[in-house]
């Protein structure tokens, strides 16, 4: 089993786990609990699994994110609703939005029922030392519905996946601007999405790019050099080769099992929007099919 399976398995699960940021169920569950508009709702609900942590954790562990953009929601969010309540209203969120989009005859389908105990199968054998998130969201029960079950080890596993992509990033010096500026040169990332959403200012903008024209990443018009075409490469394949030991976890046929029941999952969801294309996750390209 080579690093493709890992890519593989991130294009399926992502659209499950991305149901969390883009459907208004989830959204509204955050709202109900008492938090204050969509950014505060994310990083309390992505946060909750550490427990009640400041600004300057959610900061480091989200990474790609202007301090002063988690400032506004953390910690003010733990005096509006605890942890475990933000956890509640995020599965109550995640649980309506994929009765809608999959449809009660899919959520009770033997397809959610068997790719539930794989997925989990999978986040239950991740080694999640050095990745914080990812060992938060393994550490939490597993939920009594199977299509939960399967959103929460999707999670689990993505979590697991972005811990790993940070250390990789960090080790090659690219920082949270950087990171954003040479993935959208790459085309898998809509740069005034993430502008917008990560709420850098312009002056942030303009010295890492200058820096990466600089060290020869980008050109002039902030396209890849050839340096920066191979450290993208180079960032790509070592988040996924340290993505497979899950899948090495779950073994081969039950990682390809798994690709198989997830694919029609993540199609559907895809199909709804979840993600929109284009998006600031990185997904940029249709479910990956399997053989």
């Amino acid at each position: 089993m080579d690093t493709s399976a890992a890519r593989r398995m991130w294009s399926l699960f992502e659209p499950i786990h991305d149901v969390a940021y883009f459907t208004p169920e989830v959204q509204q569950a955050g709202d109900a609990a008492g938090m204050r508009g969509f950014w505060m709702g994310y990083f309390a609900m992505r946060l909750a699994p550490l427990g009640p942590v400041g600004a300057e954790v959610a900061t480091a562990v989200c990474h790609g994110f202007h301090p002063a953009r988690v400032r506004r929601a953390l910690p003010d969010a733990w005096d509006r609703a605890s942890p475990a309540e933000v956890l509640a209203a995020r599965l109550r969120g995640v649980d309506a939005a994929l009765r809608r989009v999959w449809g009660t005859g899919l959520v009770e389908s033997e397809t959610v029922h068997e790719a539930a105990d794989l997925a989990w199968a999978a986040a239950v054998g991740a080694d999640c030392a050095g990745r914080p998130l990812g060992a938060a969201n393994q550490g939490l029960p597993r939920p009594e519905k199977p299509h939960l079950a399967l959103w929460q080890a999707t999670t689990t596993l993505r979590e697991h996946r972005g811990d790993g992509h940070i250390a990789v990033l960090v080790t090659h010096q690219v920082g949270p601007v950087a990171a954003h500026l040479l993935k959208a040169a790459a085309d898998e990332s809509d740069l005034e999405t993430v502008r917008i959403g990560r709420q850098w200012p312009e002056q942030d903008w303009t010295a890492a790019a200058d820096s990466l024209v600089s060290r020869g990443i980008l050109d002039p018009d902030r396209r890849p050099a050839a340096a920066g075409r191979d450290l993208h490469r180079r960032i790509e394949a070592q988040t996924d080769a340290a993505a497979e030991q899950p899948w090495q976890a779950l073994g081969e046929g039950g990682t390809r099992r798994l690709a198989d029941l997830l694919a029609g999952l993540a199609r559907t969801l895809v199909d709804a929007g979840v993600p929109p294309m284009p998006n600031a996750v990185g997904l940029v390209v249709e479910p990956a099919q399997t053989d």
